[in-house]
Parts: C-alpha cells; sequence; structure tokens
C-alpha cells in the first residue's frame, strides 16, 4: 500500500514536504505522531492522526507514539487564544498509560514485525535536560527571526489574543523540535505526521536535524477535519466525544457517527475507516439511490464503535438504538447498563418516587397521578389505558388498577413510562 496516496485518496492529506514521497518508496520508513496527555482518554478529534499512524503501519512503515510528558506541561500555543492550565507529573503519568491502552486498538505495539509499533515519553529525554544545557545546545541553532515566522506566533502576537505570548508558550516549537531531532538521532526516525495546524512546529524540527546532524527529515500534515456546515468537527452539545466508554458509552458514540449528514457520512468513512475505495464507493452510490435507509451513516458508526470499542459493543449499542421501535424493546430494556438506558432516554421529563411505594404494590393509578404527575387525573389515564396508548418498560399496561412490582424496576431504580407513541417519562426509585 502506498502511505500518501491512500492519504490522497481518503481527502486526509494536506501538506507533504518535498522528497517525502521518494524517501517512503525507499524501503520501510518511521514516523512518529505527537499526542498531548492532557487527559486520560482520547476523544474523536484525535483519530485523524492515529488514523494516520494506522495507515502508516499499513503500509509497511513503522509507527511511533509519542505521549508528551514533556511538551504536556507547557502547552501547544498553535490555534489556541489562551495559555492552559499545565498539568503535574502524576497526573500526566496517569493520562498517558490510560491512552496506550486506547491506541493498542489501532496499532500493532506486540508483535515481533519489524514495524511494529513504540510508544515514547519525551518527558524522559526533557527531565535531566538543564535549562542552560537546552539554550545552550538547542536555542543557539534556531534564531527568534525563524521563530516569530510561524503562523501560531505570529497569530498570538497580531493582537487577536489580550494575553500575548508567554516565554513558556514560545519556547514550545523548540521543545517539539528537539523530539524529533532526538527520534531521528536514536531511532532512525525521519518523519513527523500530525495536524496542518502543527506544520510549523515540524518544521522546526526539520531545520534543528538539518543544523545539528546534517541530516535529512520530513514534515507530513492531514487536513483539521471540519463539519459541512463550517463547525468544529468532534463536540457536541454535552463537550468531546470520548473514546473511554466511562466518558462517552458504547451507546452515545454510535449515535454521534449514525446521526452525521450525508455530505460528513461520505467523507468520514474515508478518514475514519479502513474499508477500502470500492466498499466506499458502493456505499456512496446506496446512499444516493435510497438516501432514507442511511447506509453511509450505519456503516460508518458501526466501524468505528466496533474499532473503538468492540464487536459486542457495537451490536449492544444497535440494540440500545432500537429501544423505541423495536418489539423486542421490552427485553432489551433489561438488558442494558445503567449509563446507557441514561442516555438513551436523556432529556425526557423525570420523576422521583419512594421505594417503599414501590414495594408496597402501589396501583399505577395512584402511582402516576399522585406520586409523580405524569397524568393531570385518573381519568385521563384510564382513557389512554382503554385507547392501549399506555406502557410500562416498553410493554403495554391494559388495567389501570394493575400494580406496581419491584420486578419492574430496572437496574433496580428506574422505570419507563410512555404516554402514547413518542411521550416518555422516567421515574427514579430512591
Amino acid at each position: 500500500m502506498d502511505f500518501i496516496e491512500e492519504l490522497s485518496w481518503r481527502g486526509m492529506l494536506h501538506t507533504v514536504m518535498p522528497g517525502a514521497d521518494e524517501e517512503l518508496k525507499k524501503g520501510m520508513a518511521t514516523a512518529y505522531l505527537g499526542i498531548d496527555p492532557t487527559a486520560d482518554s482520547l476523544h474523536i478529534g484525535h483519530l485523524v492522526g492515529v488514523m494516520m499512524l494506522k495507515h502508516f503501519q499499513r503500509s509497511g512503515h513503522k509507527p511511533i507514539a509519542l505521549v508528551g510528558g514533556a511538551t504536556g506541561m507547557i502547552g501547544d500555543p498553535s490555534m489556541k487564544s489562551q495559555e492552559r492550565k499545565l498539568l503535574d507529573e502524576t497526573t500526566l503519568r496517569h493520562n498517558q498509560e490510560a491512552i496506550k491502552k486506547q491506541l493498542a486498538k489501532f496499532l500493532d505495539f506486540d508483535s515481533d514485525a519489524p514495524n511494529a509499533a513504540e510508544m515514547v515519553n519525551n518527558y524522559d529525554w526533557m527531565k535531566d535536560f538543564t535549562f542552560l544545557d537546552f539554550i545552550r545546545d538547542v536555542g543557539k541553532l534556531i534564531t527568534v527571526n525563524y521563530m516569530m515566522a510561524k503562523d501560531s506566533v505570529k497569530k498570538r502576537l497580531s493582537g487577536e489574543s489580550q494575553q500575548g505570548m508567554s516565554f513558556t508558550e514560545f519556547s514550545y516549537q523548540l521543545v517539539q523540535g528537539y523530539d524529533f531531532l532526538t527520534l531521528y538521532r536514536d531511532k532512525g526516525c525521519k518523519f513527523q505526521i500530525g495536524g496542518s495546524d502543527q506544520w510549523g512546529n515540524i518544521t522546526t524540527g526539520t531545520e534543528l536535524i538539518r543544523r545539528t546532524l546534517g541530516g535529512e527529515a520530513f514534515a507530513i500534515t492531514c487536513n483539521l477535519i471540519t463539519k459541512a456546515d463550517g463547525s468544529k468537527f468532534g463536540k457536541t452539545e454535552g463537550g468531546n466525544v470520548w473514546l473511554d466508554p466511562a466518558r462517552t458509552s458504547p451507546y452515545k458514540f454510535y449515535q454521534f457517527w449514525l446521526n452525521v449528514s450525508d455530505e460528513d457520512a461520505a467523507k468520514y468513512i474515508k478518514i475514519f475507516t479502513e474499508l477500502d475505495k470500492e466498499t466506499i464507493d458502493a456505499l456512496i452510490a446506496e446512499q444516493a439511490a435510497d438516501p432514507g435507509r442511511r447506509p453511509l451513516q450505519r456503516r460508518l458508526a458501526q466501524e468505528v464503535t466496533t474499532m473503538v470499542h468492540s464487536a459486542a459493543d457495537c451490536e449492544a449499542a444497535i440494540e440500545a438504538s432500537q429501544i423505541l421501535f423495536s418489539n423486542k424493546a421490552a427485553e432489551t430494556l433489561h438488558k442494558i447498563d445503567e449509563k446507557t438506558l441514561l442516555d438513551i432516554f436523556e432529556g425526557v421529563p423525570t420523576f422521583t418516587v419512594d421505594r417503599a411505594d414501590i414495594d408496597a404494590g402501589l396501583r399505577f393509578a395512584d402511582l402516576l397521578t399522585e406520586k409523580a404527575a405524569v397524568f393531570p387525573s385518573k381519568a385521563e389515564m384510564r382513557k389512554l389505558v382503554q385507547g392501549g396508548g399506555f406502557s410500562v418498560n416498553k410493554e403495554k399496561i391494559s388495567d389501570p388498577q394493575a400494580q406496581v412490582s419491584p420486578a419492574m424496576l430496572l437496574n433496580d431504580r428506574y422505570i419507563i413510562v410512555q404516554k402514547g407513541k413518542k411521550q416518555y417519562f422516567l421515574l427514579i426509585v430512591k
């Protein structure tokens, strides 16, 4: 597989330094991607770079994931209007371990193949590097004029930010450049890949390699992903879409991809899956012929959820997605975990009821009028029940005098009440 060609047809390629393609064709090469460990999980905004590493390894080359323990202590000024909070070493180490487990789902770290992936931490070579040694051995090689010409620096100094730029952030490109120099020298790493916003930092590294060792190194950057409407990819009303299931449940993760627009689905399925061009072209044609079936979104959601979580998690997410429409919903409701249940019914009106009333076998007519105002009156409830429009946990209730039972509780504390086809209520039992 040709790496540059693969990125190109997938719409992932932004800029390639001259000579990079020729160098890759000579044989197995090594490239690294820097990952900022500001949280103990990656989010889907990281996936473009991770997929670049994945394709790099699939092309027969060796990927290195650099978790920035040192650079994470500084903060990258690229595309940022403010300095961010700095993290301590204990937090960074915890975050790095969590990130490595997630990356292992994308990259082969464990085989004895010559292109097996590696993970490194720049804190390991920066922690004993004194400030005086750094400015003497690294700082003298790159001029202030060169550093000031970078877009990330110019934007921060041009008045767009009221805070200006600290020396800490100004020095970031030198520290990242030294990472590239270290990996070039110690591991023969001639390539750095990243988002297009990283071009300035990466080329500082190639310049440092040239001036220090007389070597040639290369930069390859990918497009920054946006939605069709121009808004930022990966953000929802609730914030980032995380890879950690404790932060974003597999159900919500699946739903994110399922609900993207047709235009975005056609773009994302190339970027975030390993599906080949023929398969993707066939799905795009299928979507054009019958957009209502949304084959692109369904396959995209399936592929990414399976890759990030597991086939079982994906299947459970699909099953949960069908709860509101499936005739097997009652059975599924009793199987799903609490977080998924709450995600499915997020935003519906909720009522808190006493466990004693459930244990006592209170009648639904009393529970849903006196204890929880689901119905304004028993007469209205009786009318809806007689018309077949009342369900509890997706099971029809035909008798308003029926009693509530503790066996009905989902996850031992929830009851889902449905009025008509689309009106839901969540009872929380305490």
